[in-house]
């Protein structure tokens, strides 16, 4: 335990900054932004494709409409995370947040400008161009910062109006940008989008895989387990990633296709991460009636929180966070719910993920609506919480005998101490 715990003080800090780094953040923070586009975005879906008898036929002349609202949303993503993630990073770089987004959003849609007919490329405008978005939100509020850092930028008088003086002060870093831009894309005609896509592309392939997802189940829940926010930490890798794989499953259903991801946006929140990451809702179920009093008022405070995947105070109230004891089914649990929900998936048994719903959403509900309205992953998420209950019951009872021992050496110790202290008397 104390080796464990000199670890995790010793390897806490480097892995804190690395979550709390600016660009990291701003990605997270500009990713969770747009996430209600991606819900409402499915749920019109849904509507154009329910899953209902004959549906589509009745459906069919009202469909154009209905899918009006999903391409201004996954058809636009990427504008959208551009514009979230240069205004999250110029905040933090103290700029004018919104001439960042603002931007880098003009050169992210000048790239995505055909050179022959002067129209925008619609892919690389939804979710194909999100790691081009992020590149260029990055680039181009880092390039502002650079340009005002040396002063290089316009200055005018500070009686003038905040808004104004802070619009011309872009004026140089954005005339050096689209030209850097304009340069790259039409006169030496760099695939800007390809590139990029093609430097991702082991990401892209690695995440869809099991064991690339469970190598991520791994990763997140050891972070968690010595402290450090697993998920937050991931959240700028593989959000994008995620959000790319659910598009091309909404476009897959819109198409009449099979969906072709299995780990897309709501897999890991919602099938495996059954009461908050480390599936822990199975821990509270167990220590429920626990013999143990401490154990059994953290278990019945927690509960409400975790039936809303928030586990924190059952994570650091047992403590899971650097307790060898809780954390090898914390890590287990993780990995166990990933590689048996993949296996479903990718033969057919349960729905591949299709709707983004809140992170918050209960379990079993979250399960029927992430994977459109399957029964089957209704069924499979009960049946989860029972396996997460099963992986940590031995564990919580060992947990019981070890702290019953605890107290019984207490107090014998303290009985021994009364007894010394009348025969001194």
């Amino acid at each position: 335990m104390d080796r464990l715990q000199r670890f995790g003080e010793r390897v806490a800090p480097a892995l804190t900054a690395f979550s709390d780094n600016a660009y990291l953040s701003a990605i997270r923070a500009g990713m969770v932004s747009i996430v209600p586009l991606t819900i409402l975005g499915g749920f019109f879906t849904i509507a154009a494709h329910l899953p209902i008898p004959n549906w589509e036929e009745e459906a069919a002349p009202y469909l154009p409409v209905l899918e009006v609202p999903v391409t201004a949303t996954f058809g636009l993503l990427s504008v959208f995370a551009c514009f979230a993630i240069a205004y999250e990073l110029g905040k933090h770089l103290r700029l004018e947040a919104v001439v960042s987004a603002m931007v880098a959003t003009l050169v992210f849609l000048l790239i995505q400008i055909r050179a022959d007919d002067q129209t925008l490329a619609m892919d690389g405008l939804g979710s194909a161009g999100l790691f081009t978005a992020i590149v260029v939100a990055l680039a181009s509020v880092r390039v502002q910062r650079f340009f005002t850092d040396r002063n290089l930028v316009i200055r005018l008088p500070d009686s003038v109006p905040r808004v104004v003086i802070e619009s011309f002060s872009s004026l140089t870093p954005l005339f050096f940008l689209v030209l850097v831009a304009w340069t790259i894309r039409f006169v030496l005609h760099v695939d800007i989008n390809g590139a990029v896509q093609t430097t991702f592309r082991p990401l892209l392939f690695a995440l869809n895989t099991l064991p690339g997802i469970l190598v991520y189940a791994m990763l997140v829940t050891a972070l968690w387990s010595i402290g450090i926010n697993g998920d937050n930490a991931m959240d700028a890798i593989v959000a994008p990633v995620f959000l790319q794989y659910l598009a091309a499953n909404v476009a897959a259903v819109s198409e009449h296709q099979p969906l072709p991801y299995v780990t897309a946006y709501g897999f890991f929140t919602s099938f495996v991460n059954v009461g908050g990451t480390g599936a822990t809702l199975g821990l509270a179920l167990v220590l429920l009636r626990s013999k143990n009093p401490v154990f059994r008022k953290v278990s019945r405070v927690s509960l409400p929180t975790q039936i809303f995947q928030i586990n924190e105070p059952i994570f650091f109230g047992i403590p899971i966070v650097l307790n060898p004891v809780f954390m090898v089914p914390y890590v287990s649990s993780a990995l166990v719910l990933t590689a048996s929900t993949y296996v479903l998936m990718d033969r057919g048994l349960v729905a591949k993920p299709l709707v983004n719903v809140p992170w918050t959403t209960p379990p079993i509900i979250g399960h029927y609506l992430v994977s459109g309205g399957d029964w089957r992953a209704a069924v499979w998420g009960a049946a989860s919480i029972g396996i997460a209950v099963a992986i940590y019951y031995p564990f919580a009872r060992y947990a019981e005998r070890v702290a019953a021992r605890q107290v019984g050496a207490g107090g014998a110790a303290e009985d021994s101490d009364s007894d010394c202290g009348a025969r001194g008397a």
